[in-house]
């Protein structure tokens, strides 16, 4: 099994991955020159829209200082599209082990979610250690996170945590030495993109970036 945590490591760095939809290309365009202006390069496109695969392999393109991941891969075909596209990496909500094994073929570094630790023993048994904790919040928060790893704690597992991560509760996260990224929708929402709102995304994003490092440097 090709070792994907070195690309993870990259995929993570800042510490936040903003996790969007984008209906076009064009927009999908924009959104890179704005989250790289703000200093945050890498951004999650999910798979929740038809254009998902063609943003992500004109990102891959034209915007190299841009780590560009597949988001909300549930399935062989799309996550065939995702490594064609250029994906660097690529995540999911949940576990299903002939993806990983796909993945592994494709040599595409794949996060499958987990939210017991019967996805984390099943994860284990085909070489993960990355997981996205999804969802997050609703599943139960750090508490939970905490619980269920804690039988692993021997395996070194790492975390991304989605669902309900927020630019209040982003710090909390990150200060979990398990933890090392946080998705999020909120830097640059479907509406946001929709709007062409690149101010407040940069906004967003360069706020995001300063609470992670702050988390990061507390702990």
């Amino acid at each position: 099994m090709r070792d994907i945590e070195p690309v993870l490591r990259e995929a993570t760095v800042f510490g936040v991955i903003p996790v969007v939809e984008i209906d076009g290309v064009a927009e999908g365009e924009a959104l890179a020159e704005t989250l790289l202006e703000a200093g945050l390069g890498v951004v999650e496109v999910t798979f929740r829209t038809h254009a998902a695969a063609e943003v992500i392999a004109r990102i891959a393109e034209r915007y190299p200082d841009m780590m560009v991941g597949a988001g909300t891969v549930i399935n062989a075909h799309d996550l065939k599209r995702a490594a064609e596209a250029g994906a660097a990496f690529a995540l999911a909500p949940g576990l299903d082990t002939v993806l990983i094994r796909q993945a592994d073929e494709l040599e595409l570094a794949y996060v499958p979610g987990a939210m017991t630790p019967s996805d984390l023993q099943a994860g284990l048994a085909h070489g993960i250690r990355t997981f996205k904790f999804f969802p997050a919040m609703p599943a139960g928060g750090i508490p939970m996170l905490r619980s269920i790893s804690a039988p692993f704690a021997l395996h070194g597992l790492r975390f991304i945590p989605t669902g309900g991560v927020t630019r209040t509760n982003l710090g909390e996260w990150l200060r979990e030495p398990s933890v090392v990224a946080v998705g999020g929708t909120w830097i640059a929402s479907r509406n946001m993109i929709r709007e062409a709102d690149w101010a407040g995304i940069r906004r967003n994003a360069e706020e995001a970036l300063r609470l992670a490092r702050d988390a990061r440097e507390a702990t």
